[in-house]
């Protein structure tokens, strides 16, 4: 099994920037890809940014140029920094982990970002 923690979430101005981290624990070996999702009130979770093991990683059209996703292994950890925030980017962001052939994932359990406008 594969715990996280997320942390980094507060309040921010319109244009201000975040750093999400979600430090991953547990069977770590067995992680393939790892992403991050948001959720805005009333909205369906959508995948915002994930990342490989590899290395490769993806963006939604809607943050790219803007958020930039990573990871240290060394730390076990994934970060999302998100610059030029807008209110919009308001939500629950999560952590997730999980494998290749979708056989399981785990979530974290939130922390939220409101940008102001």
């Amino acid at each position: 099994q594969v715990q996280l923690v997320e942390s980094g979430g507060g309040l921010v101005q319109a244009g201000g920037s975040l750093r999400l981290s979600c430090k991953a624990s547990g069977s770590i070996f067995s992680i393939n890809i790892m992403g991050w999702y948001r959720q805005a009130p009333g909205k369906q979770r959508e995948l915002v940014a994930s990342i490989t093991s590899g290395g490769s990683t993806d963006y939604a059209d809607s943050v790219k140029g803007r958020f930039t996703i990573s990871r240290d292994n060394a730390k076990n950890t994934m970060y999302l920094q998100m610059n030029s925030l807008k209110p919009e980017d308001t939500a629950v962001y999560y952590c997730n982990a999980g494998n290749f052939a979708m056989t399981w994932d785990s979530w974290g359990q939130g922390t939220q970002v409101t940008v102001s406008s």
